[in-house]
């Protein structure tokens, strides 16, 4: 009787405990795994289906998982720095553990790993966006002139300016895009605005400090930019309005160059059919005033 007891509270007790599974997302890091002896995967369709399974039996257990993305480089480096056998699968769990505190992760639900997989990757551009766009941004430093820090004030700028976007929209649900491109690589970082019942609005916080700090680094660097937004309520076309980073601000689109932007292949450049019950405005006043102090740098 005491033996079933203690099955029955190590049962309960297991499933108390959230865990982590590091995920190989696609075949080259797969293959990269595949060095080590330790690591008994043949080929990652199958180890993909046993992930699955196992995530779907954890969730019939009541057990919460939170799905990491495991890159086989960082690993390997995080063997190095600890000196760490990497050969061994307590490496491994040590390495998954530490992602679920500083990696890129998203809880399990029960949705299917070919929804789960795509998310996590997007999830992991995300964080790699913020913390390239965070780096650039305090390398720049205080002004010359003015002694003040130029990241904080274009960050503190930024967060003004998404307040008065959001602010000033129409009601509804609203979804935000930032570009720069001013800097070696193009940023993009996307933000939605949803429109609860009680008229507050719902934002990720992590989401809106990413987008913030992409479009912080546009107007601090006076790099080429932009920011679009579309709003979508019940009954009602949807609207996309439009600015261009110009200075340390952002200028309103007029409603054709709006559609251009809307209507033009980034890529290739070649035109996209208009949607139909799209609204092409010219966006609210943002109620210009206090601009970043004119830094020479």
């Amino acid at each position: 009787m005491a033996l079933t007891d203690r099955q029955l509270m190590r049962r309960v007790l297991r499933r108390e405990i959230a865990g982590t599974i590091g995920l190989l997302t696609d075949e080259h890091d797969f293959r990269a795994m595949k060095r080590y002896r330790s690591f008994t995967f043949d080929d990652h369709t199958t180890y993909l289906r046993q992930v699955e399974d196992l995530l779907k039996v954890r969730a019939l257990q009541g057990t919460h998982t939170t799905v990491a993305l495991f890159d086989p480089q960082e690993y390997a480096d995080y063997c190095t720095a600890g000196n760490l056998d990497p050969d061994l699968p307590a490496s491994r769990s040590r390495f998954t553990a530490q992602l679920a505190t500083t990696g890129p992760t998203i809880p399990y639900d029960g949705q299917p790993l070919a929804d789960l997989l795509p998310a996590l990757v997007d999830e992991a551009v995300r964080q790699a966006t913020w913390e390239y766009a965070a780096t650039l941004l305090a390398r720049l430093g205080a002004c010359a002139t003015c002694g003040e820090d130029i990241g904080r004030a274009a960050f503190q700028r930024a967060s003004d300016l998404v307040v008065r976007i959001l602010r000033t929209a129409p009601p509804g649900d609203r979804h935000l895009v930032c570009s720069v491109t001013g800097t070696p690589e193009t940023l993009v970082a996307a933000l939605h605005a949803d429109d609860e019942t009680d008229s507050t609005t719902q934002v990720a916080e992590a989401e809106a400090l990413e987008f913030t700090t992409v479009l912080a680094l546009g107007l601090a660097t006076r790099g080429p930019g932009g920011l679009v937004m579309r709003t979508s309520a019940p009954g009602g076309p949807d609207r996309v309005y439009g600015w261009r980073m110009r200075g340390d601000g952002l200028e309103p689109l007029t409603a054709g160059e709006v559609f251009d932007a809307y209507c033009t292949d980034a890529e290739s450049g070649d035109l996209i059919a208009p949607e139909s019950g799209v609204d092409y405005s010219v966006p609210p006043d943002l109620e210009e005033e206090d601009p970043l102090p004119d830094h020479h740098h």
